[in-house]
């Protein structure tokens, strides 16, 4: 193998692993958070326009051009992902409030067998006989997840309910993406998508929340964390990754964002995991990487 295609194949895989650990961390973050969901979630994707803003400007200096939208069907084409994304943080960070960081992360992981979903019922892509077997499966780790937590675990069925809504929101957030990335750039997909998040949480955030400014230093570090390392930075990561690797690749960070969530939360939060909801767990998993396979 060529040697310089060998390096950016491991760079590109260490990004990957890196993006999906980094990631991982948000749930932990939300439920550290001084702020309620819904507040934590307008902060993390609006302080996550600063460095985007910076990012921008730098670029539009190195190479003197920029992207723009050239008519009102592409503003609406580059905000619409981040009305998707506003769904999937508005929902995600209240279930993480209502059940355990574990089941909140896992089920919201399953969001790549909404984007196969979504992409038959809006664009007619062929569905196979391995991807429904596949969801088979994870439907029934959920069942055994759900018990599990009912046998002992942290859990919450109105917030797993939330959790799975998360993970539809998103799998219209990577639909909408998918059908921008072949005109714009990952920048500005991401800048746009953020900003377009913001606003349409704000509102929610002004009927829903009683405080919306951090009171203290800490709930500022929470929130910077939340939107440079995890937003910005983890995002980054995976975009830069799966630019450069199969996509089968994904399915990596699926298998790390669960099992980090679940762990620091065990450490952190003191949130016990039961056998029965690790099993359910490994289940939804499996499930998910055996439907990708269709």
């Amino acid at each position: 193998m060529n040697p310089s295609l060998s390096q950016t194949s491991g760079l590109s895989l260490g990004a990957l692993v890196l993006g999906g650990v980094v990631i991982a961390l948000s749930p932990i973050l939300v439920r550290l958070s001084e702020l309620g969901p819904v507040a934590t979630a307008l902060w993390r994707v609006a302080l996550a326009m600063l460095p985007l803003i910076a990012w921008r400007a730098v670029s539009d200096t190195a190479t003197g051009s920029r992207q723009r939208p050239g008519s009102i069907k592409d503003v609406v084409a580059l905000a619409l992902p981040g009305v998707m994304l506003a769904g999937d943080l508005l929902t995600w960070h209240v279930s993480i409030h209502l059940t355990s960081v574990a089941n909140a992360t896992l089920l919201a992981n399953i969001a790549p067998i909404f984007v196969v979903l979504g992409g038959w019922l809006l664009f007619r892509t062929a569905v196979t006989r391995t991807f429904l077997i596949g969801l088979a499966v994870s439907v029934a780790g959920i069942a055994i997840l759900n018990g599990g937590a009912a046998s002992g675990g942290q859990s919450h069925v109105g917030g797993d309910a939330l959790a799975l809504v998360a993970a539809a929101f998103y799998a219209g957030y990577i639909l909408a993406l998918w059908r921008l990335r072949s005109r714009y750039s990952t920048l500005t997909t991401l800048l746009w998508s953020s900003a377009s998040a913001a606003v349409f949480i704000l509102p929610f955030t002004v009927i829903f929340e009683p405080t919306i400014w951090p009171p203290t230093i800490y709930a500022w570090a929470i929130l910077l964390a939340l939107a440079w390392l995890c937003h910005v930075c983890g995002q980054g990561l995976i975009i830069y990754a799966l630019a450069l690797l199969p996509a089968s690749f994904s399915s990596l960070t699926l298998l790390i964002q669960p099992v980090v969530a679940a762990g620091v939360a065990w450490m952190l939060l003191n949130e016990p995991i039961s056998l029965l909801q690790a099993i359910g767990g490994v289940i939804v998993i499996a499930g998910i990487l055996f439907a990708r396979r269709g």
